[in-house]
């Protein structure tokens, strides 16, 4: 079981571990069930990680508007286990999109200091 917290913002924050071949960064992540995704992060750390470009993608946001991003590939420390998962470059706060969350429960207790807990659901694939 992964756990986090919800902030003053009602945001729930979770740390989730980036690895690139060469370096290791701990991010404290928004989960955004409105993204599809799985992971955004912003240039700075993406340039920090050195990770690798695999291409551009492009998007639907909240408000209708479509966009290009570029995308890059890590690995993230999910549930214990090494998992390879792309990563969409935005400049805001890192986002746990619904992808990373796909197979899992999420449990949110919405208010500041609230728990958040995320499980691996029983025969999930």
């Amino acid at each position: 079981m992964m756990r986090g917290v919800v902030n003053q913002s009602c945001e729930a924050i979770l740390p989730v571990v980036v690895k690139s071949s060469t370096t290791t960064q701990l991010v404290d992540a928004v989960i955004d069930t409105g993204f599809s995704g799985f992971l955004t992060l912003p240039s700075k750390i993406i340039v920090a990680l050195d990770l690798s470009w695999k291409g551009r993608d492009v998007a639907t946001l909240g408000d209708g508007t479509s966009c290009i991003f570029d995308v890059y590939i890590a690995i993230v420390i999910w549930d214990g286990q090494y998992r390879p998962i792309d990563i969409n470059e935005s400049e805001t706060v890192p986002l746990i999109g619904m992808q990373l969350l796909r197979g899992y429960d999420l449990r949110i207790q919405a208010i500041e200091g609230g728990s958040v807990a995320i499980e691996a659901l029983p025969n999930a694939s």
